[in-house]
């Protein structure tokens, strides 16, 4: 007996991040949306130009290593701008990043430098056209995480 796999198809950068412990995408409104899910879906949907920028902050600080790794390697062409102090994300590059891999390269920034994700909810929260494009709820969950991080310190 042959037992067969089902793929998942690919998140395109148009569609957001589903929940990673839901089954079918939905939250219950009661519970707050994993930073890693609210940034995916924000990338989702916001305009190239911010793509690229978010990109360029969420990869500064990723080591050549885990560039090869980190959702399946599709950040692995940067492996040798490691460590610059600038690198050279272009707006086809950021046209072709989905959502689920921007999705991947937050949890692991999560963990190994929360601080910059503090930076790409403040690029985010400035930008007045990504925040008018997300509607009420979703520019509320940004300013909310944005303004934990700030009173926090």
């Amino acid at each position: 007996m042959k037992l067969s796999k089902t793929r998942k198809p690919p998140l395109s950068a148009a569609t957001p991040e589903p929940h990673p412990q839901s089954g079918a995408g939905a939250r219950p409104s009661r519970e707050p949306a994993s930073l890693p899910a609210l940034v995916a879906n924000v990338f989702a949907r916001t305009r190239l130009v911010l793509r690229a920028r978010m990109l360029r902050r969420l990869l500064l600080p990723v080591g050549p290593l885990a560039l090869t790794v980190i959702a399946g390697g599709a950040f692995a062409k940067y492996v040798e701008h490691a460590r610059w102090a600038r690198l050279p994300v272009s707006l086809d590059d950021a046209a072709r990043v989905t959502a689920r891999q921007v999705f991947e390269l937050v949890r692991y920034v999560e963990q190994s430098n929360p601080a910059v994700l503090q930076q790409v909810m403040t690029v985010i929260a400035r930008d007045a056209t990504t925040m008018a494009a997300l509607g009420a709820s979703v520019a509320a969950l940004v300013l909310e995480r944005w303004s934990r991080h700030n009173t926090v310190r």
